[in-house]
């Protein structure tokens, strides 16, 4: 016989389960950069909750989940399966294993609220950032591109069409990001998403969505592809310094109007002449000239890039107590490293790289959701630098996301918030741990050893292919 749950031992599944197990908890230094209440409030400004079984918090605790995991664990079959489990063990009603519920309410989280949340996490790190992880008391920040593919269907090729150099059929739809990190937190502070080809698809045009996001007193970190006349006159008038590296032969109106020290000098920087993208008025709002510092230093390491780096910056005080020094600009923009590392750990831990969603509208979900799990991580990592005198940059992202994932199972077995600060405080300590280790002078050559059969590549659309096999044609198989 059935036996009858007991409807007092139910409890509602909120939006606090859905972020409690990245240790957000009251007490600790980041506990209010997400909660639950803001959470239900942003998603209710972009439409009505969801009802019955699947909610908004049940949806986006699942979806979370997820992108956290990889193979098959980050499927929706799995996402589904975690769902029935967890609300078993809280004795409430439980969903069919099938599928299609699930993805229906996941396409009816509001993309803009997963947006905003994920803006808001690194907005609120950022501001209670440690001072001592600011670089001399200013926030500075790291600005990138990167790709991702998608599934090759028609939706998705007509949003994000593949790379011309590849037939239809063979290649995949590709997306191109622009980014805003954190030096201090390693959080994504904001980003544009793109076509991979297309007028004003560059990672500069995609910038331009994102100059709201740059504050009076930030010290912008670039590679040398964003070093543009434009870009940096614009950030000069928001009251923003930079600090990119010069094309090396791209034609600059430019001339040396003092020397400050041996590779090191004040150059005055002429307006080029105007970019088809720009409006009369735009460029008519640009200064004539900007002062700028250009200096030149080479890094003598055997293995290591032998050019040398030439970089342009509005950090020109070299005497008084804002002085900064040549040696404090080459360490700076060294620091941009940390934008590939935090690029690869996205695509890679989080599995950005490929995404599993078939149309525009739910790639573009799972992308602000991923980066929302990975702003959560960068938090945690936070919490655990800010309890045992770390730097956030100095522990291991995957040993993160993988104490986020022990979190996960362990939560719902733990009652009152006495004994959950006290778990969350252990695996902190633990977490402070895992530290990145500091390699001086590792130099590893970029080939592989292990060979690994594999299929050969597609060279024809796949149904072209299927039509093949059907005729008895399997030479290309082998």
């Amino acid at each position: 016989m059935r036996s009858i749950p007991n409807p007092q031992r139910r409890r509602k599944f909120s939006f606090a389960d859905s972020i409690q197990a990245f240790l957000l908890q009251d007490g600790l230094p980041f506990s209010n950069v997400l909660d639950g209440e803001l959470i239900a409030q942003t998603f209710a400004r972009y439409g009505s909750p969801l009802q019955g079984i699947y909610t908004h918090a049940v949806v986006l605790w699942a979806f979370l989940s997820q992108v956290l995991r990889d193979g098959k664990e980050a499927s929706c079959q799995s996402a589904v399966a975690r769902i029935i489990s967890h609300l078993t063990a809280q004795n409430n009603p439980t969903p069919t294993s099938d599928t299609g519920d699930y993805c229906r309410a996941r396409a009816k989280l509001p993309e803009a609220g997963l947006k905003e949340l994920a803006c808001h996490v690194a907005d609120e790190a950022e501001q209670q950032a440690d001072p001592k992880w600011l670089w001399k008391g200013r926030h500075a920040k790291l600005v990138d591109g990167f790709t991702f593919l998608m599934p090759d269907t028609d939706k998705n090729q007509q949003a994000y069409p593949q790379h011309t150099a590849q037939k239809p059929g063979i290649g995949f739809p590709i997306a191109r990001v622009a980014a805003i990190l954190s030096l201090a937190t390693g959080c994504i502070l904001a980003a544009a998403i793109g076509p991979f080809l297309g007028k004003g698809t560059g990672e500069t045009a995609l910038l331009r969505l994102l100059l709201s996001f740059f504050r009076k007193g930030d010290v912008v970190v670039a590679d040398r592809y964003f070093c543009a006349y434009w870009l940096v006159a614009t950030l000069m008038k928001m009251g923003v310094d930079i600090c990119f590296r010069q094309v090396e032969g791209r034609a600059v109106s430019m001339f040396k109007q003092q020397r400050l020290g041996r590779n090191d000098h004040l150059m005055v920087w002429q307006r080029p002449t105007k970019s088809s993208w720009m409006t009369q008025a735009f460029y008519e709002g640009l200064p004539k000239q900007i002062v700028v510092r250009r200096l030149k230093y080479q890094i003598n390491v055997p293995g290591r890039k032998q050019d040398p780096f030439v970089i342009l910056t509005t950090l020109t005080n070299v005497t008084g107590e804002q002085a900064v020094s040549y040696d404090d600009l080459a360490q700076l923009y060294q620091f941009r490293w940390n934008a590939e590392l935090d690029v690869r750990s996205i695509k890679t831990v989080l599995n950005l790289h490929h995404v599993r969603c078939k149309s525009p509208e739910m790639v573009h979900r799972e992308f602000w959701t991923t980066l929302l799990a990975y702003n959560l991580i960068r938090v945690t990592l936070a919490n655990s630098a800010a309890l045992h005198d770390r730097q956030p940059r100095e522990l291991s992202f995957v040993s993160g996301c993988q104490f986020v994932l022990a979190a996960w199972q362990e939560f719902p077995n733990l009652r009152g918030t006495d004994q959950q600060l006290e778990y969350a405080l252990r695996l902190l300590k633990e977490l402070s741990q895992c530290l990145v280790r500091n390699r001086p002078g590792r130099i590893e050559p970029r080939v592989v050893k292990k060979r690994k059969d594999r299929y050969r590549l597609m060279v024809q659309p796949r149904n072209e292919l299927r039509q093949r096999l059907k005729s008895g044609d399997n030479g290309f198989e082998s």
